[in-house]
């Protein structure tokens, strides 16, 4: 089973698949296009071209799954854009903003607490100092 978890690194890939890819095919965009490896841990997160539908692919140490979601109604209506239209085929998301994504929102609008910031010295008690 795949567990999302803040320290999971995913990855969305910019431009749309052809929905009719498996786990092969979509392994083989991760290792050509995307420059990254699907056996490494990583998320990645594909929309159709439709943009009706968006798959997942992810390796969980024993082998690769692959998970799809189709809109019962309309389509995936925000995308990852590249930042400052840089030309690079994938956007990192964090975990926060996936959930967002597979919802159908925004992922640029979504908010959560930081991941990590440093407490001040008097919150941290005395062993601290």
């Amino acid at each position: 089973m795949i567990q999302l978890t803040p320290q999971m690194r995913v990855l969305v890939a910019i431009e749309p698949v052809d929905g009719r890819r498996g786990i092969d095919g979509l392994a083989q965009v991760c290792r050509a296009v995307l420059n990254c490896d699907p056996l490494d841990g990583t998320l990645v997160i594909f929309r159709t071209r439709s943009g009706r539908a968006i798959k997942l692919i992810g390796y969980d140490g024993q082998g690769l799954w692959i998970c799809m979601k189709r809109m019962s109604s309309g389509k995936f209506r925000y995308w990852p854009t590249a930042p400052n239209s840089a030309g690079t085929a994938s956007r990192l998301l964090l975990t926060h903003e996936l959930q967002t994504l597979i919802w159908g929102g925004d992922p640029a609008h979504a908010q959560a607490a930081p991941l990590w910031r440093r407490l001040p010295v008097e919150a941290r008690g005395p062993e601290a100092s």
